[in-house]
């Protein structure tokens, strides 16, 4: 399949479904896209913002990873719109790395080029959603074994997690 998986990096591609009870889709995305918002309940954080270059929103966003390791950052665009599909709205957030000459890379930084994100978001029938998510990303450098599989096991569902509680906070926070 050359033309669908042009190169082999042998890095895992992660596709998760969840539930967040209690949080509408609506809640969800919103404190998904919300960055300001996002800077006070994602430990992971460093920097993020969005700017516009040459009429394009673009996103930088500086990762915190554990000593010994280098923080990676991040050069997206991305878009969230509300679809009708057979009378469900469902929600679907797009997100993908994009070269920006105005966003160079920062010495002691380790950029992400290669990074892919699409998540989907509907109502779970009661009170809270149903959450479908593609994540791919290339983090450069030598990484070890242990924490992509801490990565796997533990950050997603503790991401998850974090979320649910963020929705709970927005409404107070808004």
């Amino acid at each position: 399949l050359p033309i669908l998986f042009p190169q082999q990096s042998g890095l895992y591609e992660y596709k998760i479904f969840g539930g967040l009870a209690d949080c509408p889709p609506k809640l969800c995305a919103d404190v998904y896209m919300d960055l300001d918002f996002r800077k006070q309940w994602d430990q992971y954080v460093k920097e993020l913002y969005e700017k516009t270059y040459d009429g394009e929103k673009v996103i930088y966003w500086e990762v915190k990873y554990p000593f010994p390791l280098s923080n990676r950052d991040y050069v997206y665009i991305r878009e969230c719109r509300e679809m009708d599909v057979d009378g469900r709205k469902i929600w679907v957030a797009l997100a993908q790395s994009v070269s920006v000459p105005q966003c160079p890379e920062k010495p002691g930084i380790i950029r992400v080029k290669s990074y892919k994100q699409s998540l989907a978001i509907e109502s779970d029938g009661k009170t809270g959603s149903k959450v479908y998510m593609y994540y791919f990303d290339n983090p450069g450098g030598m990484i070890p074994s242990w924490l992509v599989n801490w990565a796997a096991k533990s950050g997603v569902p503790t991401f998850l997690k974090d979320m649910q509680k963020a929705c709970h906070n927005y409404s107070k926070s808004t």
